[in-house]
């Protein structure tokens, strides 16, 4: 097993990537007011092209739950990546997630893979949301840049306070 018992230590990197291929959008162009009103917290979105899903942040994995993953960085910004929309009625059947929790990853490391086609045969929206749940604690300022991307493709940073 590689790296057993290694203790590998959090990045400091500030950096925000895109967690599957696809169109950056904003949060205020998503369907669902939880995410467009910034309930949960400020980030981005994506319209996904890709079944592959990585990381979009480095840090450390602090929830494993299908639709939806948590890290936690050094500086101490805490994001949650939202697979698609209401996609917790699905009970992680489309979502085959490969992390598990207290890894340790790097933006753009392999998560796992989603498989869309159920998602869509539920009629429910692709839409993925990467937010920073402690926006109002810790977060000091947000920069990501909008339009076509690749899985892991750097979008731009979050600076904690």
């Amino acid at each position: 097993m590689l790296g057993f018992g290694k203790k590998k230590s959090l990045s400091d990197d500030t950096g925000l990537y895109a967690p599957l291929s696809g169109t950056v959008i904003d949060l205020e162009q998503v369907a669902d007011p939880v995410f467009s009103k910034k309930v949960m917290g400020d980030g981005y979105a994506i319209e996904p092209t890709s079944n592959q899903i990585v990381s979009p942040v480095a840090g450390e994995i602090t929830l494993v739950q299908g639709h939806a993953l948590g890290f936690k960085r050094a500086d101490g910004l805490e994001v949650l990546l939202h697979l698609g929309i209401d996609t917790v009625s699905l009970n992680g059947q489309p979502f085959h997630i490969k992390a598990k929790l207290g890894d340790k990853v790097e933006g753009g490391d392999k998560l796992g893979r989603v498989d869309w086609q159920q998602v869509e045969a539920a009629g429910l929206p692709l839409t993925s949301m990467i937010l920073i749940t402690n926006t109002s604690e810790k977060l000091d300022s947000l920069s990501i840049e909008k339009g076509k991307a690749q899985a892991g493709d750097k979008l731009g940073q979050a600076k904690a306070k």
